[in-house]
């Protein structure tokens, strides 16, 4: 059993005993590590989801800005024919944040539907 497409395989689907503490740890695996000092992070799943979406979308962004600058800003300074493998990590790490940014936002979908309603 697994969830949609894109959706984190250390996590069950939706419905499923634990899925939510699950969730909560795949999360903080995207995160900085001094997210884990933060309680409410895991006091409020949906607050962590949605923080861990805008964290994977800065560092999307930043990778993308990288991929486009390494030409001009360390083409100069690298070794010769070196260029290329700096090329491969980026376009790697963009690819790796692209799937974990689409995991976090499927989360966190399913979070805000879990979410209890104020009135």
């Amino acid at each position: 059993m697994s969830g949609p497409p894109g959706w984190p395989e250390r996590v069950p689907p939706t419905g499923v005993p634990g899925w939510e503490e699950a969730a909560v740890a795949w999360l903080l695996d995207q995160c900085p590590a001094d997210y884990r000092a933060y309680r409410a992070w895991r006091r409020h799943p949906v607050a962590l989801a949605w923080i861990t979406v805008r964290h994977l979308r800065a560092e999307l962004d930043a990778m993308r800005g990288a991929w486009r600058d390494v030409r001009a800003d360390l083409g100069p300074l690298l070794p010769p024919g070196s260029l290329g493998d700096v090329l491969g990590s980026l376009t790697q790490e963009g690819l790796r944040l692209r799937a974990a940014l689409r995991s976090a936002e499927l989360l966190l979908e399913a979070m805000r539907v879990r979410a209890p309603v104020r009135t």
